[in-house]
């Protein structure tokens, strides 16, 4: 049976594959449905945003978005209605009247500034001590009446969890898309703007670091050991590093957003390589001073305050924008992952499944009452769904699905709306976020990106369908070959000699973890899970922004300084 792709409700609606790679589970396509829905219809009014909500829908396991436009949204007009009516709609139509109010508030308040020090000060403590009080629970003491309360209990918090994770968004992209609007207005591209950035999120390198003091402490006892038990035996001070390292983020899934993807925890392997045989020192990264310096440079003089201030600005959001995703996604869906594979476990024992993993194929109504002893499908009709969303993993979905909205021009909107309209599109754009067709790229095999770095790197390539697979496999040294990267990622990243992604754009999670880790690497790369294979040689140029494939690899295995 061949797979299509309808639309899932009217309108255009574009892939996302910056964040997700297909195959998405049905509780973590139902809570992020969910919540990006609310989050976002929450954040644009009270941004002056004039679009009602970002809507997000998978088709075959595989996210689409829409931005939902204020009025008439289910009935998307064929063609854009003369300016002039559009003038007087935004300026005469009372929630466009109060979009515009909101947006010229927004600009001039700048409330990001305030979310940011509550981040600090009040939400971040609040989400690691919830977090933490969850992880608490020994779920293999748990009978199956209390292990069902407390699913119900960790998907409620997933559930507010991934909402304000979107809603924050808001206050931590925001100020972002407000430098990146600028800087075109100066001539600055983008990748050039969030060059003044490093350094400026510390909760991306701090897990680096967490490992460097631990390879150190090894180094220091002489001992070579070959598991983490050994690492806790050598030293009292080497068992506290790596419990506290463990302790914060062993729950976390390190190599994607969905349940099926593994935690930290589940891959102690991969966790003593990462001690052992990090590449990343930080002593190669560029002064972002120096940088910021040479960009206001080309700030035409009567604009250089307001440089310094959409600056500052961008870098106090900074570390929320990377910090954000692990303490409100990955470790949430990381301790629902847990919990469910206990049921599973108790599932598979009972006859109701007939694979542990299988448990990720229900839903939320499913998974309560089987694990209360209650009704639900068939271990067969599990598995068929099991088959298919792996079968689904493999299809080429289309970049768009349904017809092309015209957008309102903006020279048409009042001056506050029109810019919260470009900040929106900017955002969406240097995330990468917008579809794209995989064939399309800077050459004819679709690798050229955005460079991140100031040298070029060869070595082999791991390349492999899933990012935990390539992780198992990688050698250190390795060049990192995946579709997307997660902000988790900068928990094993350090393994890594280069890194390409095939989606993406400078204000990625990739992007941001290559910056932050020094990391060579050419981010939205359309062809690279195509035009490389595993274990080929590859140079990676993030100076030119290209991958070259040189050839099936030696039987080298780190990479070295093109």
């Amino acid at each position: 049976m061949v797979a299509t792709f309808p639309p899932p409700a009217p309108g255009f609606w574009e892939l996302d594959r910056s964040h997700t790679t297909g195959g998405a589970t049905p509780i973590v396509s139902g809570l992020t449905t969910e919540s990006a829905e609310a989050a976002f219809l929450r954040l644009f009014a009270e941004f002056g945003i004039p679009a009602e909500t970002l809507s997000m829908r998978y088709v075959n396991g595989f996210c689409y978005t829409r931005l939902r436009p204020l009025v008439s949204a289910d009935r998307p007009p064929r063609r854009s209605p003369p300016v002039f009516v559009t003038r007087l709609v935004t300026r005469l139509h009372p929630e466009f009247r109060r979009r515009a109010a909101a947006a010229t508030r927004t600009l001039s308040s700048r409330p990001w500034r305030r979310v940011v020090e509550q981040w600090k000060a009040e939400i971040r403590p609040g989400l690691e001590r919830r977090n933490l009080a969850l992880q608490d629970v020994d779920t293999a003491a748990l009978d199956d009446q209390r292990l069902c309360r407390h699913l119900a209990d960790l998907l409620a918090h997933a559930r507010l969890t991934c909402e304000e994770h979107f809603y924050l968004h808001g206050f931590d992209l925001g100020p972002l898309g407000m430098l990146i609007l600028a800087g075109r207005e100066w001539g600055l591209p983008p990748s050039e703007v969030v060059g003044a950035l490093v350094g400026a999120s510390p909760s991306t390198s701090a897990p680096a670091e967490a490992l460097i003091r631990l390879r150190e402490g090894i180094a220091a006892t002489g001992l070579q050991p070959t598991s983490l038990a050994e690492v806790r035996a050598a030293s009292p001070e080497l068992a506290a590093e790596l419990d506290g390292y463990l302790r914060h983020r062993g729950a976390v899934l390190y190599s994607g957003y969905d349940l099926d993807t593994p935690t930290l925890c589940e891959s102690p392997g991969v966790v003593l390589a990462a001690i052992l045989h990090g590449q990343r020192e930080r002593g190669d990264l560029p002064d972002p001073e120096a940088v910021a310096a040479q960009l206001r440079d080309k700030v035409p003089p009567a604009e250089r305050g307001r440089f310094d201030e959409l600056l500052s600005d961008a870098r106090a959001a900074m570390d929320m924008r990377d910090d954000n995703g692990p303490l409100t996604v990955e470790w949430p869906i990381g301790l629902l992952r847990l919990a469910m594979l206990e049921a599973g476990r108790r599932l598979v024992a009972a006859g109701r499944l007939t694979e542990v993993d299988h448990v990720f194929e229900l839903d939320s109504r499913e998974l309560v009452s089987m694990t209360r002893g209650g009704a639900g499908p068939e271990p067969a009709v599990v598995a068929a769904r099991a088959a298919r969303r792996q079968s689904d993993k493999a299809l080429d979905p289309p970049a768009v699905l349904g017809r092309a909205e015209p957008p309102p021009p903006l020279d048409a909107l009042p001056g506050p709306l029109a810019t919260m309209v470009s900040v929106v599109t900017a955002v969406m754009a240097e995330l990468g976020m917008a579809g794209r067709d995989p064939s399309v790229g800077g050459d004819e095999q679709g690798l050229a990106g955005c460079g991140i770095g100031e040298r070029a790197v060869t070595g082999v390539a791991r390349t492999a369908a899933t990012a935990e697979e390539a992780i198992a496999a990688l050698e250190p040294g390795e060049i990192l070959v995946t579709r997307t990267t997660s902000p988790a990622y900068n928990m094993v990243l350090n393994l890594v000699g280069g890194l390409v992604t095939a989606e993406g754009g400078v204000m990625s999670h990739a992007a941001v973890l290559s910056r932050e880790l020094g990391i060579p690497a050419v981010i939205g790369a359309p062809g690279a899970m195509v035009a490389i294979g595993d274990g080929d040689l590859v140079e990676v140029d993030p100076l030119s922004g290209t991958v070259r494939v040189l050839g099936p690899s030696s039987t080298a295995s780190s990479a070295s300084p093109a």
